[in-house]
């Protein structure tokens, strides 16, 4: 994580602050769960909260201590015995590290979930209010960055919409399967700790029990939260992409909002850099980058090792940091974008009707012609239009062959513009409902 793409809501689930408070967190309840069942005195666990629910973890210490014990919960357990007492003896009963480690990363990505989720949110909001903007704005489909049809840009946005929508229904799916708790002691039988413990702590932290924790959480759960991660990662880069290029100079149909003293470059006093979209596609790829080391987690020896752990407190925050940073740029540049729809119509304009082709191919055999010479009839007008040789209305209504088949008045009713755009509601409709 650095400072640069990092927003503090995000970062401050990742601080040792936070991460030891929810450390205290998960002992208190265990510590609770015990005296109820009597295997502690209640005394003993009113004086934990009592004495800790306040207090401020000294980070340092704790450094101070793990580099002597070279061990973080020791580490974090003796600084608590310091604030607590001899009381403190009947905190970690029959737990294990992983208990504590695994059950706060999930709290920790539980949280981060929630934050990226009403991320999404907002940029959800921001592309249907410019979707609904532009509905009926005309501009030109492009495949292999070649004008192909027309569409609308309020429908290029709804794409947008529906795969985000998709997105949001991905982080909830995630969120629910890494909010789980495990307080099963060392590999996961329960010998020393009753599974009744696991529960009361599993309500109190807002999580579900872990069937069967083998002492660590099975990182499936943590590869599929990634893996998530990921995908959204890839849909905002989809997203920046198609900014990008519609502001290419030769393009330019829409921009990223340019402030008022902004400086494009150091030695081109006239450009306009489309560098938050840049900034964006490059944050998704690191974003991305977290997915492989979730998913090699996975394979861990036996009950346990602790060969994700490193990876996982590089990966934890630094995935989430970014994706939440990433999510509200997206956000801010969909809703400052400059669009010019004069451009958009000068574009569609720009190869002379050939965007129609399809539709005088299908009238065509319509009206009796063969596919193959319907499409060699329009594809031979359409190279000279390409060539410059005039538009390819013109150019169908000179050739004999064509007007055989089509009179002018049917072939200039199949350059009507608005027949590309007569399923807009229907459209829409499906990606924002009736």
């Amino acid at each position: 994580m650095i400072p640069r793409y990092a927003r503090e809501q995000m970062v401050s689930i990742w601080s040792p602050e936070s991460k030891f408070r929810i450390w205290f967190e998960i002992e208190a309840h265990a510590t609770d769960a015990l005296a109820e069942l009597g295997v502690v005195p209640k005394d003993a666990a009113k004086t934990v909260w009592d004495k800790a629910k306040d207090a401020k973890f000294d980070v340092a210490r704790i450094d101070e201590i793990e580099r002597e014990v070279k061990h973080d919960v020791i580490a974090f357990l003796t600084h608590l015995s310091e604030i607590v007492g001899p009381e403190a003896r009947f905190v970690h009963q029959g737990m294990t590290s992983s208990d504590v480690l695994d059950t706060c990363l999930n709290v920790q990505l539980m949280r981060a979930a929630d934050i990226l989720i009403a991320d999404v949110d907002a940029l959800l909001a921001a592309l249907k209010k410019r979707a609904f903007e532009y509905k009926m704005t005309p501009t030109i489909g492009r495949s292999h960055g070649i004008h192909a049809e027309p569409t609308t840009f309020g429908v290029k946005l709804a794409t947008y919409y529906a795969e985000f929508t998709r997105a949001r229904a991905r982080l909830l799916t995630a969120r629910a399967e890494i909010a789980t708790c495990a307080i099963s002691g060392a590999v996961g039988t329960f010998a020393n700790i009753d599974p009744r413990v696991e529960e009361h702590v599993a309500k109190a932290m807002g999580l579900s029990v872990e069937p069967v924790s083998t002492q660590v959480i099975p990182r499936d759960r943590h590869a599929a939260f990634f893996a998530a991660l990921g995908v959204v990662a890839s849909s905002l880069e989809r997203l920046a992409v198609e900014i990008r290029h519609l502001q290419r100079t030769e393009v330019l149909e829409a921009e990223e909002y340019f402030s008022p003293g902004q400086k494009g470059s150091s030695a081109m006093p006239h450009k306009r850099n489309p560098v938050l979209t840049e900034n964006v596609t490059g944050l998704a790829r690191m974003v991305r980058s977290a997915v492989i080391p979730a998913l090699e987690n996975v394979a861990l020896w036996h009950e346990r090792d602790i060969s994700h752990s490193s990876v996982e407190r590089y990966i934890g925050p630094d995935a989430t940091i970014t994706l939440d940073f990433a999510l509200a740029r997206m956000t801010g540049v969909v809703e400052k974008l400059v669009v010019y729809p004069d451009r958009m119509q000068k574009n569609l304009d720009a190869t002379h009707g050939l965007v129609h082709s399809q539709r005088v191919l299908l009238a065509l055999t319509q009206a009796g012609a063969s596919r193959e010479d319907s499409y060699r009839m329009v594809q031979r007008n359409a190279m000279r239009a390409w060539n410059g040789e005039g538009n390819l209305l013109d150019l169908l209504k000179a050739d004999p062959d064509v007007s055989k088949a089509l009179s002018n008045e049917k072939l200039e009713a199949m350059f009507d513009l608005g027949y590309h755009l007569k399923a807009v509601d229907t459209i829409f409709a499906r990606v924002f409902g009736e």
